[in-house]
């Protein structure tokens, strides 16, 4: 792996690991002082991480790049979609395919698989579609 491989990569992570603490911060405060629910509480973090997980990657990871109006935006949310939705068919598969239904195996599937899946494919989503140089994507990871 090149030296800009390495700052790719780290950069990604660092903002996702911002992103993500976003994400669980507003969940919790939305849940509990708020007294909102689930799914509202758990929509608004999710917008609100991937808000701070955009802004990081155009600003630090991608600042390279330069991604113009909203289309930008609407491709990383989508991108950001399909990384929850592979979360979620993870735990689908191991608690009703598997039969695997203890909080330990749901949060294994879930939380621990799912989201290295789900994180494989938001940073080859990111880098692909949403923050490319005219010519294509970001740079070249196969030679």
């Amino acid at each position: 792996m090149t030296r800009a491989q390495r700052a790719e990569v780290l950069g990604f992570a660092t903002v996702g690991l911002l992103a993500y603490a976003t994400d669980l911060a507003l969940f919790t405060c939305l849940r509990g002082p708020a007294a909102l629910g689930p799914l509202t509480a758990k929509a608004l973090s999710f917008v609100a991480g991937c808000t701070v997980a955009y802004t990081g990657n155009a600003l630090g990871t991608y600042r390279h790049t330069q991604p113009r109006g909203m289309r930008p935006y609407a491709v990383f949310v989508a991108v950001n979609i399909a990384g929850a939705l592979v979360q979620l068919l993870c735990l689908a598969v191991s608690h009703y395919g598997l039969g695997l239904t203890s909080q330990r195996a749901d949060t294994v599937s879930g939380a621990g698989i799912g989201m290295a899946l789900a994180t494989v494919l938001r940073f080859w989503g990111t880098r692909t579609w949403v923050f490319r140089n005219e010519g294509g994507r970001v740079g070249s990871w196969t030679g």
